[in-house]
C-alpha cells in the first residue's frame, strides 16, 4: 500500500515539513528503512539502470518492484539537504560533472561532499516533492516527460510538471492507483454517503455500449474499493428498457437514495430514455420508482442520457441531463418529478454531453464533456455561474489526453469534496491502457485544484492516481 508523503516521511525517514516548504531531517535517516521514489506522472520508480554498482551508472524510471536498485536512503548533510543513496550500491545520486545545465545527466557515483550530490526535497503542495540539486537549483526530471520504462533522469529547470514530482513508498511496491476500479467501467459518478465514498459507473466493454447492469463501489479513502455487485439490472428490473445501461447518478433525500440512469430497448424504438429508481441503501437493491421513464425519448431535443443531480445548501435538488443540449430543472420534493415549464436549455461552445454541477465558496461550477467518447480527444471543460441554473460563463478545458503517457479519451467526470476540507477530487474515465477505445474504458481519479480566484487549474491526468484520503 502506498503511503501519503507526510506519513511515509515521518514514519520511515524521520522527516518533517518546515514552514518554508522544505523537507528537513529531524535526525539521521534510518539506513534500515529505505524508500522508493515514485514519479507522479508515470507511477514508476527511480532506479539504477540494470542494478549496476559502478560509478557512472545511469538512473532511469522502471516499474516498481521493491528491488534494492530502486530503494534509497536519505542521509542528512545539514542545512536542509540530503544525499540520496542507492541501497544496493551505497552510491549517491549525482549530477554528472557538476553541470548546472538543463539536461545534465543524473547518475550514481561514489558519495563525496560535493553540492552536486546534495538535494533539497521541496513540498510540491499535492502530496509529492520536487528533488532539487543544491549546486544548480534545478529539479530531478524524467526526460521528455516520458512514461516509458527506462526513461532517463536528468536535471532541468524546475517548472512544476508531474515529471518533476515524486512520492515516497517505503515498501517499494509503488502501485499505480489508476485505474481506480478493476475492470472496464466508464461514466463514473462519485458521491459521499454513510461515511464512505461511492462510485456508480457504466459497466463497459460491450459493443454499442449494450450492457444491462449497474454496479456500485464504495471506499473509505478513494483508493481501496469494495464491489457491492449489481444494484440494478435493466433486463430484470425495468419494464421499459432492456439494454444501454448508461451513465448513472445518485442523490439522497430523507433517508432514501434516488438512482437516475439512461436506458433503451434492444429492438423497436431504441431511443434512450431517462429513468429513476429508489432504494433504502446506497448499495441498493434499487427498484423502478415510476414504472416508466422520468424523461422520455423525444421529450426534448437531443438524447435523453447522462443525468446528474446537484442538491444546493437549502436542500433544493436540481436535475441535469442531455447529449447535444444540456437541460436543467429543479426537481420536486418527491425526487421523481419536475415542472416541465421550468426546464432550461444550455449549450455552451463545445458541449456534447455529461453535465455535472458542484458548488464551492458560493460559486457554482458546470462541467461537461466535449467531442465524441470514441475519440481520443474526449475532454472536460467548465463554466461558472451564480446559481445552480446559471447564467453560465464558459471558462476553459481542464482535462485532456496526455499521449506521452498513453492517456486518451479523458472525460465524463464527476467531482467530490472531502467532507470538512477544501480538498477535491475528479473522477473520470479514459481509454483503458494500453489497448482501450471508446467502448473499453477505465475509471481514474486525480486531484482537482483551484487558483486563488476560484478558477479550476488544469487537471494533470496520471497513471499513479492519488494516495488514500484520510479523514
Amino acid at each position: 500500500m502506498r503511503r501519503t508523503l507526510k506519513t511515509a516521511l515521518a514514519a520511515a525517514l524521520g522527516l518533517v515539513l518546515s514552514a518554508s516548504l522544505v523537507v528537513v531531517l529531524s535526525g539521521q535517516a534510518h539506513a534500515d528503512e529505505p524508500t522508493s521514489l515514485v514519479a507522479l506522472h508515470s507511477g514508476k520508480c527511480v532506479a539504477v539502470v540494470g542494478g549496476s554498482t559502478s560509478d557512472g551508472a545511469e538512473i532511469g524510471q522502471w516499474p516498481c518492484d521493491g528491488d534494492t536498485n530502486q530503494m534509497w536512503d536519505l542521509r542528512e548533510v545539514g542545512n536542509g539537504y540530503v544525499q540520496v543513496v542507492a541501497q544496493h550500491s551505497g552510491k549517491c545520486l549525482d549530477v554528472a560533472g557538476r553541470s548546472t545545465a538543463d539536461g545534465a545527466r543524473v547518475l550514481q557515483w561514489s558519495c563525496h561532499s560535493g553540492p552536486n550530490q546534495q538535494w533539497q526535497l521541496r513540498d510540491a503542495s499535492n502530496g509529492q516533492v520536487s528533488v532539487v540539486a543544491r549546486h544548480s537549483g534545478k529539479c530531478l526530471d524524467v526526460s521528455g516527460r516520458s512514461g516509458e520504462d527506462g526513461a532517463r533522469m536528468q536535471q532541468w529547470s524546475c517548472h512544476g510538471g508531474t515529471n518533476q514530482m515524486f512520492g515516497f513508498d517505503r515498501d517499494g511496491e509503488g502501485g499505480n492507483n489508476n485505474p481506480a476500479l478493476p475492470g472496464l467501467y466508464a461514466d463514473p459518478n462519485v458521491a459521499f454517503f454513510e461515511d464512505r465514498f461511492w462510485i456508480y459507473p457504466t459497466t463497459d466493454g460491450f459493443d454499442g455500449w449494450s450492457g444491462t447492469q449497474f454496479k456500485a463501489f464504495s471506499s473509505p479513502d478513494l483508493v481501496n474499493w469494495t464491489d457491492h455487485g449489481v444494484i440494478l439490472d435493466l433486463g430484470e428490473d425495468i419494464s421499459w428498457a432492456d439494454r444501454n445501461a448508461w451513465a448513472p447518478t445518485i442523490a439522497e433525500r430523507d433517508g432514501k437514495y434516488y438512482f437516475y440512469f439512461s436506458g433503451g430497448k434492444a429492438s423497436g424504438d431504441t431511443r434512450k430514455n431517462l429513468g429513476v429508481a429508489v432504494a433504502d441503501s446506497p448499495a441498493g437493491p434499487f427498484r423502478d420508482a415510476l414504472g416508466r421513464p422520468l424523461v422520455s425519448a423525444g421529450s426534448f431535443g437531443g438524447q435523453m442520457i447522462d443525468p446528474a443531480v446537484f442538491t444546493d445548501d437549502d436542500g433544493q435538488p436540481y436535475l441535469y441531463w442531455g447529449q447535444g443540449y444540456a437541460y436543467q430543472v429543479p426537481l420536486n420534493g418527491d425526487m421523481v418529478s419536475f415542472d416541465r415549464a421550468k426546464v432550461e436549455r444550455y449549450r455552451p461552445s463545445g458541449y456534447n454531453e455529461a453535465a455535472f454541477v458542484f458548488k464551492r465558496d458560493g460559486r457554482y461550477y458546470f462541467l461537461w464533456s466535449e467531442n465524441d467518447t470514441r475519440s481520443e480527444n474526449y475532454q472536460v471543460a467548465y463554466a461558472t455561474g451564480p446559481s445552480p441554473i446559471g447564467p453560465w460563463s464558459r471558462k476553459q478545458v481542464i482535462l485532456r489526453k496526455d499521449l506521452s503517457l498513453g492517456i486518451k479519451g479523458t472525460g465524463h467526470c464527476s467531482v467530490v469534496q472531502v467532507p470538512g476540507r477544501d480538498e477535491w477530487y475528479i473522477v473520470y474515465h479514459r481509454f483503458a491502457i494500453p489497448n482501450g477505445d471508446g467502448t473499453h474504458r477505465e475509471t481514474a481519479i486525480d486531484r482537482l485544484e483551484f487558483n486563488a480566484d476560484g478558477t479550476i487549474r488544469p487537471v494533470t491526468p496520471t497513471l499513479q492516481g492519488i494516495d488514500p484520503v484520510h479523514r
